[in-house]
């Protein structure tokens, strides 16, 4: 599905009557037409690498207060609406932010630390306005609440936790809770950590408002750390050389203000949504392209890929190799080098960089991923570019003794030995008769069709993932981890599609007749238990899902079967807004 946003742009007010209550829907645009080339003059203008990555500020996520040995943290973080400068060029942008004050909020939000077996719990607090900073599409599925304010709820990106702290979409809540939604629980979250050290991050899942939400800037990382497994593998620690990079795209308007369009792709049908959103300049860590400062020796990056809808295909200009060492919320067995890494939206690579070979003073991190993916446009010189590494001369100010280590973490290979059921998950796209997106199905059910998903606690199953769209989908699975074990060329795929248009039912089509074209290979850098999987087009995919604790095979140790349930969904977030998204109940 492309861009399409040769749009006029309009201050636009859609007044709806919901419950006796009229609630705005403003745009941040301005009264003149905009283009992409107006956009990216933007953009263009921004001179690249002139402002320093900043170090994402951090939070405990336990208390060592009066104690020898870690406590159960209690923080309380909310939403501000605040200004943030983006560039030194470009002037303050409003934005939603998560911080302990209005004042000390960022984009990204903090780092939450944590420590495996010590909980973690967060009081979420909603200081947002009555009105949203951006439009949005109220013919789509969303959380619309009677007294106006902004919904918003908390979901913990590859958390392992009970329903009631999940963030479910229909959990969200306004300012001062004056409305909350269907399925709201708590006001205080509490995270168990009792998954292995990893990396996850936290965002805004409030039903069919998630890509405007998380537009407006409501991203933040969260660690998991275990001391007992990662102090012996010495690998590069400290604030300065262990670094994450969150990366995002936003477009801008000359005002400073975010870019988002006010047409929809289908206008007689969506007002506003459209199927993707790609902005023109890349943001590393709440700044447009930015540079850090190394020394010649090894440094540990956590890549997050916060954008809504852009994949990075990552490489180092200077011809510098990663050393991939986890992917998502895992470790890998063993690292892995590689020249590029493919990350679609949500995903995170876990990565090492010697900078001490480089025969250069300066390396680009550069991305080459079309958008959108696989068979969109090709970047250009903007979107190309993400940040700039300038390599000091000379030897480190103090000795590297950091190692890349032979092997990590010893986690079970994925295998379809010992899976109690085989799902067939389809992905659907839906066009007019203009032949765009009106919307997205899996299984061709919408978010509000009864639950088809019900897997058993403790149990693993496949899940083959048929995608009859032509975008790439990054599967997300709420609470499971996951694993892709194979990736095959869907044959006359025109037939089977009609079939399952007609029936919707891939036995019936008989889809193992289809399934037998080419295969992919799967990277070596994405074989763990992974929360995020990418569904290749016209291929099917099989994907080995574990609803247990992975690395010890035994039970989550707590209710997973209570209200309100999980989600699966792909993790393009406009998808996401409009029905790519399944309720999922666990049972015992």
């Amino acid at each position: 599905m492309g861009d399409n946003r040769l749009l006029s742009i309009f201050v636009v007010l859609i007044v709806l009557i919901c419950g006796g209550a009229v609630t705005p829907v403003p745009s941040t645009a301005a009264e003149t037409p905009v283009t992409d080339a107006t956009l990216q003059q933007v953009s263009a203008s921004l001179q690249m690498y002139v402002d320093e990555l900043p170090q994402i500020p951090k939070l405990s996520g336990y208390s060592m207060q009066h104690r020898s040995s870690p406590a159960p943290g209690n923080l309380t973080i909310g939403m501000f609406e605040k200004t943030w400068k983006f560039h030194r060029d470009l002037p303050k942008t409003t934005v939603f932010a998560y911080g302990t004050s209005a004042e000390e909020a960022t984009i990204p939000g903090p780092v939450i630390e944590a420590l495996k077996q010590v909980p973690t719990s967060v009081t979420w607090e909603n200081h947002l306005p009555q009105n949203h900073i951006f439009s949005w599409d109220p013919t789509i599925t969303t959380a619309i609440p009677k007294n106006g304010g902004v919904p918003t709820v908390v979901h913990l990106h590859g958390g392992v936790h009970p329903p009631q702290d999940d963030g479910h979409p229909l959990s969200w809540f306004t300012s001062n809770f004056n409305d909350t939604g269907s399925q709201w629980t708590q006001a205080t979250y509490t995270y168990p950590n009792v998954q292995a050290a990893g990396n996850l991050w936290y965002h805004d899942h409030a039903l069919g408002l998630t890509r405007v939400n998380l537009l407006a800037g409501l991203i933040g990382p969260y660690v998991i750390r275990d001391p007992k497994v990662e102090n012996p593998l010495n690998l590069p620690s400290g604030s300065e050389f262990d670094r994450h990079l969150m990366i995002i795209d936003r477009s801008f308007f000359k005002n400073g203000s975010i870019y988002i369009n006010s047409t929809g792709d289908n206008p007689s049908i969506h007002p506003q949504w459209q199927p993707e959103y790609f902005g023109d300049a890349i943001i590393v860590n709440g700044k447009a392209w930015p540079y850090l400062k190394v020394q010649r020796r090894k440094y540990r990056f956590r890549i997050i890929n916060a954008a809504n809808a852009r994949y990075f295909n990552f490489s180092l200009s200077n011809g510098l190799p990663f050393v991939q060492i986890g992917s998502d919320s895992s470790y890998l067995n063993s690292p892995v080098q590689t020249q590029s890494i493919l990350l679609a939206p949500a995903e995170i690579a876990d990565v090492v960089i010697d900078f001490s070979p480089s025969q250069t003073n300066e390396s680009i991190l550069t991305n080459t991923a079309p958008y959108p993916y696989p068979t969109g446009s090709p970047v250009d010189q903007l979107s190309g570019n993400v940040m700039k590494f300038i390599i000091a001369s000379g030897n480190p100010t103090r000795p590297d003794n950091s190692k890349i280590p032979k092997s990590l973490v010893n986690y079970p290979v994925a295998t379809s030995e010992g899976a109690v059921q085989k799902r067939y998950i389809v992905l659907y796209e839906y066009d007019s008769a203009t032949e765009n997106p009106t919307h997205l199905y899996i299984n061709g059910k919408s978010f509000s069709d009864p639950v088809t998903e019900t897997p058993r606690s403790g149990t693993s199953e496949v899940w083959e993932v048929i995608n009859l769209t032509p975008d790439n989908h990054p599967l997300h699975i709420h609470l499971a981890t996951f694993q892709a074990i194979k990736v095959q060329e869907l044959v006359n795929e025109t037939t089977f599609s009609d079939c399952m248009t007609a029936k919707n039912d891939a036995i019936a089509c008989n889809v193992t007749d289809y399934a037998i074209g080419q295969l992919l290979t799967i990277p070596n850098y994405e074989k763990t238990w992974k929360n995020v999987v990418k569904i290749e087009p016209g291929y099917q995919t099989t994907v080995v899902v574990k609803f247990n604790m992975v690395e010890t095979n035994t039970t989550y140790p707590f209710n997973v079967t209570a209200a309100p349930g999980y989600v699966y969904h792909c993790h393009i977030l406009d998808h996401e807004d409009n029905e790519m998204i399944r309720p999922m109940k666990l049972t015992l």
